[in-house]
């Protein structure tokens, strides 16, 4: 696993008990719908969720196809008991796996993954941070595998811009902000991705979200 730190799901670790409430305010309901949407699992497919926090996505994902392999990986301990009382209130079958999204190969495994999905963590990493990651989802996926970020994107309103002042308060601007600048798109292709695109965003009360899409080359 990586030696660095990782920021806590809600930015500190004392609101880790507040972020599902928190993130609901975010129009949450629309934009993990288009999440795995676009993931589209399928019978047999291992699915890796990095960054998973509290399982809401996982758990969703296993339960539009019961028969994928979902994998959630998350560094924090607290938001993994989170997620495993979540799935199994809800009957979702969901492997959890403690680990860092710059150490992927390490909880996963090299070209295990048919998809890696990942949603509002890139914007709480620093550049460097970012481009590793990115690189570890390329190492863990098998040639021609999907990815799938969901997470706050450019910022292209006034509206959104004042909006997104709110993540960058929990976060911090360094870290978020070349997000909001539109800096997602060009990590992705750097990271060896191919056919990257933006298939959707979503405004909502703290800036605007958007979805990538993309394949291993």
């Amino acid at each position: 696993m990586s030696e660095t730190t990782f920021t806590p799901a809600a930015g500190r670790a004392s609101l880790t008990r507040f972020y599902d409430p928190l993130i609901a305010l975010t129009r949450e309901r629309l934009w993990r719908a288009l999440t795995a949407m676009h993931v589209a699992p399928r019978p047999d497919d291992v699915i890796v969720d990095v960054g998973c926090g509290t399982g809401s996505l996982a758990v969703l994902l296993a339960r539009v196809e019961p028969r994928a392999d979902v994998i959630g990986v998350d560094p924090d301990p607290e938001v993994l008991a989170v997620a495993r009382r979540k799935a199994a209130a809800s009957g979702a079958a969901v492997r959890w796996r403690r680990g860092k999204g710059d150490a992927l190969e390490e909880s996963v495994g090299g070209g295990a993954a048919d998809t890696v999905v990942s949603s509002l963590v890139l914007h709480q990493c620093p550049v460097p941070m970012k481009r590793a990651v990115l690189a570890s989802m390329a190492a863990v996926l098998r040639p021609g595998g999907k990815l799938v970020v969901t997470d706050f994107g450019e910022q292209r309103t006034a509206a959104m811009r004042l909006a997104f002042r709110i993540v960058q308060a929990a976060d911090g601007r360094a870290d978020t902000q070349p997000n909001a600048d539109g800096i997602v798109p060009r990590l992705i292709a750097e990271a060896g991705f191919a056919g990257v695109r933006e298939a959707e965003t979503v405004s909502t009360v703290n800036g605007s979200i958007s979805v990538y899409v993309a394949r291993r080359g």
